[in-house]
């Protein structure tokens, strides 16, 4: 959600965005996700798209988990997944 916000308040705030408190804020908690990112993308990655190879990696992440979570509740027949 981080790195969601922080790519809206790039396009609200333009060219100000580097003085922007919020912007800031929201880019020393994404730092270690886009990190991460600029390491496993290839060097062909500029690193004005590092910010979206990391967004789409942490969605795919976060879908993955999803369905083991539905999965785990489906088989262990939990109350909550009837």
């Amino acid at each position: 959600m981080a790195l969601l916000g922080q790519g809206l308040l790039a396009v609200l705030a333009g060219d100000k965005r580097d003085t922007n408190f919020f912007y800031q804020l929201l880019k020393i908690l994404t730092r270690p996700f886009v990190a991460a990112a600029r390491f496993i993308a290839p060097r062909q990655v500029g690193d004005h798209q590092v910010g979206f190879v990391a967004f789409f990696l942490l969605a795919v992440i976060w879908v993955i988990v999803t369905f083991e979570k539905i999965s785990f509740c489906v088989n262990n027949k939990m109350v909550g997944c009837q």
